[in-house]
């Protein structure tokens, strides 16, 4: 072994997503948009403004495949985060519906529009500073408005975040399981019912990835949002699981109808997930109603 090998073997392992000082860099940027892209994203901007008159708009940000660079024409959707200063009524919930309708209507380069509402005490609250505050700081990137990641921690992938942002996986089990039900014994057209399992399989796959992803993280010692990646990272922790995180990985990514991928999130990723999570990173903190 040469000097210079030595000194590559004794350098640290730089993990991506990190900031210089350690702390998890925001992932995406208005100038990370592709230009097929630009116009919606302004359209979103001025739609937002206009649904959300009268002062109530605090800011507003994109977050997801778009703003990372990341996006599918006509298969990425586009997500939206709209704060307000008081708590969202269901008129705003009416109006940030109009805004997902007409632009999804409008952009043929989208499949699909989410736009979530919070409050500013919500989002800066203690209960949320590890959980949606981690989310707007550094998955979001600014659209409208003053940034909130200025009033917010810089984070680092520890074990606190993990236990925060992806500790309750086991609250969401039982309504995924409802919904597989009630979609398995629909007598709606097959077509339906296939759409309604092909939705909910995405939404698990994905969630089971990130939890999955989260477990190891502050092993791991790093921080993305690709989901391939994700799974590779879990995989070289609990290599006997490896194969079914990348199974959903991929569903993730191209969901299925096919009842045996659910419940092989349901029945199997998921229970063990929310088990280990707890034995590892112990409880989250509770939030009201739980």
């Amino acid at each position: 072994m040469t000097e210079d090998d030595a000194v590559r073997l004794d350098a640290p392992v730089v993990r991506p997503g990190l900031a210089p000082d350690g702390t998890i860099a925001r992932e995406g940027a208005l100038s990370k948009v592709p230009a097929a892209y630009a116009r919606l994203v302004d359209e979103a901007r001025g739609r937002i403004r206009a649904a959300f008159p009268g002062g109530r708009l605090h800011s507003a940000y994109v977050y997801g495949s778009i703003p990372r660079g990341t996006p599918r024409a006509g298969r990425s959707d586009l997500d939206l985060v709209v704060v307000l200063r008081e708590p969202p009524s269901a008129a705003d919930r009416t109006a940030a519906d109009r805004v997902e309708a007409g632009l999804d209507a409008d952009f043929a380069v989208i499949d699909g529009v989410g736009l979530l509402l919070f409050d500013v005490d919500t989002l800066l609250s203690e209960l949320e500073r590890y959980d949606l505050g981690f989310f707007v700081a550094c998955l979001c990137t600014p659209l409208l408005g003053a940034d909130l990641a200025r009033e917010l921690p810089r984070y680092r992938p520890d074990g606190l975040l993990a236990r925060e942002t992806n500790g309750d996986v086991s609250l969401a089990l039982a309504e995924w399981e409802r919904r597989f039900a009630a979609a398995s014994s629909s007598a709606a057209a097959s077509d339906s019912v296939e759409g309604e399992l092909s939705a909910l399989c995405r939404r698990v796959a994905r969630r089971v990835v990130r939890t999955g992803f989260t477990l190891v993280m502050p092993r791991w010692g790093g921080w993305t949002s690709d989901l391939a990646l994700q799974a590779e990272v879990f995989a070289t922790y609990y290599p006997a699981r490896g194969a079914a995180m990348r199974r959903a990985a991929a569903w993730a990514r191209t969901p299925t109808a096919d009842p045996s991928a659910l419940a092989l999130l349901l029945t199997d990723l998921t229970p063990w997930l929310a088990e280990t999570y707890l034995a590892v990173h112990g409880p989250k903190a509770r939030r009201p109603g739980h």
